[in-house]
């Protein structure tokens, strides 16, 4: 019997937008549907941070029950899934081997504290090397500006790759707050950026890297994580 596939989700911990003081965080979403999407494929799914510990939800991502998109309210129910999300890993110190995809939920928190960490870089550099998948999806593609691949380059260069826009960025009026424009950053580093209208479902897989534009992206980008995966194991 092959054995479950484990997939590592890692999160922001960050929960405030620099010094402007305003909360920030996971995108629940962004979370909530990649996760059960992996959960019901039977994959082990282990939630870290870049601090370790309790991570922060954006509060504009979560509603009253009922009105949250059907995977939150899940994940809300799920006394397993939500004390996990209270006791998450902290990033330094794993072994990107023992995981055979790493996934990186979006939510703003994440242009703060994902493109400063050695660790993630360092991390993710490794499973990229051991030809581990590596996803991400709307913000968390800020996470790979510092990746290198095994040739010392850029993961990002001259590969496929998608987040969340320069016009969605100002269409939520977030585009003055952020350290940098997500899509503009990408492009500078060399990605060969892809995207469809603004809020519009869409991802891209370019080999073993896997990225979703924004929030309404999330299933299909899970979906192509584990479409990912499949392939990497024939």
């Amino acid at each position: 019997m092959p054995a479950k596939l484990k997939i590592l989700m890692i999160l922001t911990s960050s929960a405030e937008m620099g010094d402007v003081g305003e909360p920030t965080g996971l995108w629940f979403e962004e979370l909530a549907t990649p996760y059960y999407a992996f959960v019901d494929a039977g994959a082990l799914v282990t939630l870290a941070s870049i601090q370790g510990g309790p991570a922060p939800i954006d509060p504009r991502s979560v509603k009253a029950k009922g009105e949250n998109e059907a995977s939150v309210d899940r994940f809300l129910g799920d006394a397993v899934a939500s004390a996990a999300l209270n006791v998450t890993l902290r990033i330094e110190g794993i072994d990107a081997a023992s995981y055979d995809a790493i996934f990186l939920p979006g939510g703003h928190g994440t242009m703060w504290d994902l493109p400063n960490s050695t660790e993630l870089a360092g991390l993710l550099d490794k499973a990229w090397a051991h030809g581990k998948v590596v996803a991400a999806v709307c913000h968390g593609p800020a996470g790979l500006v510092n990746v290198q691949d095994e040739t010392g380059a850029l993961l990002v260069k001259d590969r496929r790759i998608t987040c969340f826009t320069d016009s969605e960025e100002c269409a939520v009026g977030l585009d003055a707050a952020v350290p940098f424009l997500l899509e503009t950053r990408l492009r500078e580093l060399g990605g060969r950026y892809e995207s469809v209208a603004d809020f519009q479902p869409f991802a891209v897989t370019d080999g073993r890297l896997v990225t979703g534009q924004n929030p309404a992206s999330s299933a299909l980008t899970a979906k192509h994580t584990l479409g990912a995966l499949a392939a990497s194991v024939r």
